[in-house]
């Protein structure tokens, strides 16, 4: 720090001594800074008058840019919601709603499209023939069908086809139901967690993302990765606003207080320590990091002191176990039940616009995950199967322990796009009834008339959510690269 204030002082005092306007303007630190500057004042100009010219418009229409409306009753009902929404609650609950209902949304889209990508980019390269062929027309399909058409089409052409309430599809036996499926709800089994601990983990989850956004800005000052001169000290002055933002964002998300802070949720971690539930969610992530610290240590063994990591890799089975053990039998999971008048209560209940959406998003984000795959797949040298085959691994196991692990340097970066398509892509399952952000933000601003600021709040929120994806999907992408010696 003290070398760079002193290059910064050396700066200036060489710029002070120039003795006429003529040295100066060939100064060429001058225009460097000068640029910058310009630049600077022509973006605030360009967003006042923009700013400016909006308020006036807004007046001259009877109204104001304000986000006060936020506090008035919605008045209108939500099909499905996680936070205990009324019709006399405000927009601002109606807002968190759909940021919670997109959000388990994206969740589960991303995980359950990962997994059907990734088994069909690996299928088409499988010896079994039929296999092979099903992924690639799969592939085929799904790829040129857009995707508002897939929703649609799942919707309306499979869910809303089951039969009604009455004739609902109960699988195995009404006695031993495991499957209940009808044109509003289909459940299955699951975990009985409380509504508090699902968006919990969901916050969880959020907080985690924005972790990587702050461990990338620590890391920063840490290894002094900064420009020199100006531009440096505006770099340390934006890694530490950056730092105390998520510091603040990530207060409000694990330990916010509902009454206190003017949000509908409990913070992750008041929720997961004030359920029985949530301390085994806790107890499972200690377990899990500690699987991760010993299987660390056992590879460092292995490589430099020519260990067999047999006793470690007890230590982490039997971790593994106990994080098993907990997640069947502390979770209450149970199975739907049939009441007498053919009302199915119990499992894990989800409407079939819920998984219409989750559906439709899956499959088609899949295809374009399987191309990636397959892609990244064909990167890998041929020699790499050849040497793979000849200590006597199958082609599974190629595939498994050589290849696959090879191609993810290919293949995150594309992913890395496909996950943000699939968060912006949730926005569309306003189609199929899904009650998701952009369908409560389009009922508000067509009754409160303020698109303006429910736009803005739209943006703001796709955009933060975009990039979190992509600063971790980085950040992955680093640490799978080759690292040169």
């Amino acid at each position: 720090m003290a070398q760079h204030l002193t290059q910064l002082l050396y700066s200036l005092r060489s710029l002070l001594r120039a003795y006429s306007l003529r040295s100066l303007l060939r100064d060429e630190r001058f225009w460097q800074i000068a640029f910058q500057i310009i630049v600077t004042i022509a973006v605030f100009v360009t967003f006042s008058y923009l700013f400016g010219n909006l308020s006036q418009n807004l007046r001259n229409q009877g109204t104001e840019f304000s986000f006060s409306f936020l506090q008035n009753p919605a008045g209108f009902g939500i099909g499905e919601n996680m936070l205990g929404y009324e019709t006399q609650d405000s927009y601002a609950k109606v807002i968190q709603a759909g940021i919670v209902n997109s959000l388990r949304l994206i969740f589960v889209s991303i995980i359950t499209a990962t997994i059907v990508g990734v088994s069909a980019g690996v299928a088409s390269f499988s010896d079994n023939w039929l296999l092979h062929k099903i992924s690639r027309t799969y592939v085929g399909l799904v790829r040129n069908v857009p995707l508002l058409l897939q929703l649609v089409f799942w919707y309306s052409a499979v869910f809303l086809a089951v039969p009604t309430e009455a004739n609902q599809i109960v699988l195995p036996s009404p006695s031993t139901a495991w499957v209940v499926a009808n044109n509003r709800n289909i459940s299955v089994p699951g975990p009985g967690l409380p509504g508090e601990v699902w968006i919990a983990l969901m916050l969880l989850g959020l907080a985690l993302l924005l972790f990587g956004l702050l461990w990338n800005s620590i890391n920063k000052f840490r290894y002094g990765r900064f420009a020199a001169g100006i531009a440096g000290w505006l770099e340390r002055l934006g890694a530490l606003a950056v730092i105390v933002a998520v510091v603040i964002v990530d207060y409000f998300l694990l330990a916010s207080n509902s009454a206190e802070d003017l949000l509908f949720f409990k913070g992750a971690a008041i929720a997961l320590l004030t359920n029985p539930e949530g301390l085994w969610v806790i107890a499972i992530a200690i377990l899990t990091v500690a699987i991760f610290i010993i299987w660390r240590i056992r590879l460092k063994s292995m490589v430099e002191d020519g260990n067999d990591g047999k006793l470690l890799m007890g230590v982490m089975i039997a971790i593994g176990v106990a994080a098993l053990a907990i997640l069947i039998f502390a979770f209450n999971w149970n199975t739907p039940q049939i009441a007498e008048n053919g009302q199915a209560s119990g499992g894990l209940e989800m409407s079939v616009n819920y998984v219409a959406s989750v559906t439709g998003l899956t499959f088609y984000t899949g295809a374009f995950i399987a191309e990636i795959v397959r892609a990244g797949i064909q990167s890998v040298p041929r020699g790499q199967w050849e040497a793979a085959r000849s200590v006597g691994l199958s082609n599974d196991k190629a595939m498994q322990l050589v290849v696959f692990p090879q191609s993810l340097r290919v293949l995150i970066p594309p992913l890395n796009s496909e996950f943000a398509n699939l968060a912006k892509n949730s926005s569309l399952a306003f189609a199929v009834g899904y009650p998701e952000l952009y369908n409560l933000a389009n009922t508000t601003f067509n009754q409160t008339g303020k698109p303006i600021e429910v736009f803005l709040m739209m943006m703001a929120t796709y955009l933060t959510l975009n990039l979190l994806i992509s600063l971790n999907m980085n950040q992955l992408n680093k640490a799978v690269q080759f690292k040169e010696r």
